[in-house]
């Protein structure tokens, strides 16, 4: 095997890795569970209002502990690395206890909080780092509802005005109010291509959730003072809620064609038959109506010849980095055959190759945007 037939049989087998990070086109579903850690919430005030104890009013935290994070997410992705997506975002965490009250009111307590409502995201994928896996960044906005179902209950002795409360003495529930917040997020993970299924990728990432202002939820109270119980009114006001969450996901890019199978290199070539050139612009590997007008004359003509092997060769002009414009050149050819394939060539006739910014049709020095050099060349042998 020479010199020229190993490096197209290399380029042949490192084709499914560089297709695998293409960037995200069209539209995609996506979907992610993980853990969730959120951070301490203020108890703003704790009050009761008439009864027994009216008139007392405290604040402190609550505690919650590890709880659980879901999205579903129906996006675009506009071919350049950006994309926008509409999320539903489900969150559920449990309260662990209350901490720092103030006048002597040492409570425990917990419940369920449920967070849950729309978001809209905008991220951005750095295809061009890594053919194994693509990091992305994101931050999005929405509105979410928060449905507290939160008790509260005192373990020592303590004063209100003239009455002294023993452990248990003071019991609070809220009476599962829903609550319409504004909410942010950012985003920071990567997405892992599966090569086998294209348009399937993994996902894995990094999320910081976070609520703005304060809601307050009535709450009803029951009381035991002297002797005497009895019920009361009052309220219990939670400020902002912040998240830590980790989700692990999958997302599928609808309309990704298969990764072309290249033909096997013949013993020895045969001899040409006809040539197309297509045109590209910068840093671009979508089809203008002209090449459009090329690729539909060159599938058309070659059912007017005894062909072998069609061969679809990408090259790119010496803008840019030699890795970036090896992956590039893919593209542009994997365009080409894409095209020839709906105007009725068989898939199986095209060879695919990228050269990158090698085999310069026009000579120029490193950095040169020269626009015949971005080109793909349809050979009908």
């Amino acid at each position: 095997m020479n010199f020229r037939r190993a490096l197209v049989a290399a380029t042949i087998l490192a084709m499914p890795i560089a297709a695998s990070a293409q960037p995200v086109t069209g539209i995609y579903l996506g979907g992610a569970v993980g853990p969730d850690f959120p951070l301490n919430q203020k108890v703003k005030n704790l009050s009761v209002g008439n009864g027994t104890l009216g008139g007392l009013s405290t604040s402190g935290d609550m505690k919650f502990g590890t709880g659980i994070a879901g999205e579903m997410s129906l996006g675009w992705g506009f071919g350049n690395g950006l994309r926008a997506e509409v999320e539903g975002l489900y969150v559920n965490t449990k309260g662990k206890g209350l901490t720092g009250f103030t006048r002597g009111f040492n409570p425990n307590g917990g419940g369920t909080q449920q967070k849950y409502g729309p978001m809209v995201n905008v991220l951005y994928d750095f295809n061009n780092l890594s053919p194994m896996f693509v990091p992305y960044i994101g931050a999005g906005v929405g509105a979410l509802w928060i449905n507290d179902d939160l008790h509260a209950y005192n373990t020592g002795t303590f004063t209100s005005g003239a009455n002294t409360v023993t452990p248990g003495g003071l019991k609070a529930q809220t009476n599962n109010a829903i609550n319409t917040v504004f909410a942010y997020q950012a985003i920071v993970g990567f997405a892992v291509p599966i090569a086998s299924v294209p348009g399937l990728a993994v996902t894995a990432d990094y999320r910081f959730l976070g609520t703005t202002g304060n809601r307050s939820d009535s709450a009803v109270y029951t009381t035991s003072v002297g002797g005497r119980t009895g019920t009361a009114t009052g309220k219990i006001q939670m400020g902002p809620t912040y998240d830590n969450q980790v989700m692990f996901g999958v997302r599928y890019n609808f309309g990704r064609a298969p990764a072309p199978v290249a033909a096997p290199v013949a013993p020895a070539p045969a001899p040409i038959s006809r040539s197309y050139l297509v045109f590209f612009d910068w840093d671009k590997y979508n089809l203008t109506d002209r090449a459009r007008q090329i690729v539909a004359e060159a599938a058309a003509n070659s059912t007017k010849v005894q062909y072998t092997k069609i061969e679809v060769n990408g090259y790119t002009d010496t803008s840019g980095t030699p890795k970036y414009n090896m992956g590039l050149s893919i593209r542009r050819a994997q365009a080409v055959a894409a095209e020839l394939v709906k105007n009725g060539v068989p898939k199986n006739a095209i060879a695919i190759q990228g050269f990158g910014e090698t085999n310069l049709l026009v000579p120029t020095g490193p950095n040169v945007r020269e626009p015949q050099n971005r080109r793909v060349e349809i050979i009908i042998k």
